[in-house]
């Protein structure tokens, strides 16, 4: 779950992006047009089966990479003297991460398409041209509950 609780979220932080769990930075730019929201992701590393994207309740996005892999033993099986130093570009199991975003209300989920290419993952979520009908709704007042 992301920061505050998921009913306040609009609320209390702007813009709408969580990053929830995170190993790796996993930096993303958020570009909008007239007819889609693109979301490009940094994933040096992950292949497509090691990203999973979904929709959950309340139009938010989750992007979760996970299975990357021991890239860091890759070499300790050839040399064991092997000395790390630094590791920042990542290989380990600790390097999964997930983020949040919370979608705007005009976009159409069930058409949203993702790809991962050159370690860029690109979420394609196009907007719904037709005007949405009012979510006001009067309530009842009453003298006794």
């Amino acid at each position: 779950m992301a920061i505050f609780g998921d009913p306040f979220r609009r609320f209390l932080l702007s813009p709408p992006i969580y990053r929830t769990f995170s190993g790796s930075p996993a930096l993303i730019d958020w570009i909008e047009s007239r007819n889609v929201h693109i979301f490009k992701i940094n994933v040096p590393g992950y292949s497509k089966e090691d990203i999973k994207v979904q929709v959950e309740e309340g139009n938010v996005l989750v992007v979760k990479a996970e299975g990357r892999g021991d890239k860091k033993d890759e070499f300790h099986g050839k040399e064991k003297d092997t000395v790390w130093h630094v590791a920042e570009r990542g290989g380990g199991k600790g390097d999964d991460f997930s983020r949040e975003i919370e979608l705007p209300e005009d976009v159409k989920v069930d058409q949203i398409k993702a790809q991962v290419e050159n370690g860029v993952l690109t979420i394609v979520v196009p907007k719904d041209a037709t005007p949405k009908t009012s979510k006001v709704r009067n309530i009842n007042i009453t003298s006794k509950l």
